[in-house]
């Protein structure tokens, strides 16, 4: 299969574990420096809830490209990612119901390794996209003219 967005979707994945692994060392060290132990567990929580939903919108994507056989106009494409969206936002709202007021974890800490990750894999997803060179224009030259019979 040769999906059009695979190549960039390897591509943030491959940048995007990197930058969580790297959020998820600042962030509990920056919570541990700044808070203790609560902000241990708040930046290693936020960095990692990040990183699996990271994987998680690519890996949608990927599934919907196969269940598709890469038809990108098919409803079924949308039911998928859409529908993975959706699960993640559920699952962060339960997660967010379930920390809130926990003593063991620092929720400025927890905060701010989420706000770091959001916008990192994004800025990540940009330029994945930026140097994909991926052509999005098929030019039919002269020479490649099935012949005429």
């Amino acid at each position: 299969m040769s999906a059009p967005a695979n190549p960039i979707l390897a591509t943030s994945l491959k940048w995007g574990g990197a930058f969580a692994l790297a959020l998820l060392v600042v962030a509990s060290g920056l919570g541990y420096l700044f808070a203790g132990l609560p902000g241990l567990w708040g930046g290693l929580l936020g960095a990692a809830l990040a990183a699996i939903f990271l994987g998680l919108t690519a890996g949608s994507i990927i599934l919907g490209q196969r269940l598709t056989v890469d038809d990108p106009a098919s409803p079924l494409f949308f039911g998928v990612v859409l529908g993975a969206w959706l699960v993640k936002l559920v699952v962060f709202f339960v997660v967010l119901l379930w920390l809130r007021g926990q003593p063991w974890l620092d929720p400025w800490a927890f905060f701010l390794a989420v706000i770091a990750a959001v916008l990192g894999s994004l800025a990540i997803d940009v330029l994945a996209f930026q140097r994909s060179r991926m052509p999005y224009v098929d030019v039919e030259l002269p020479d490649e003219r099935p012949p005429d019979k």
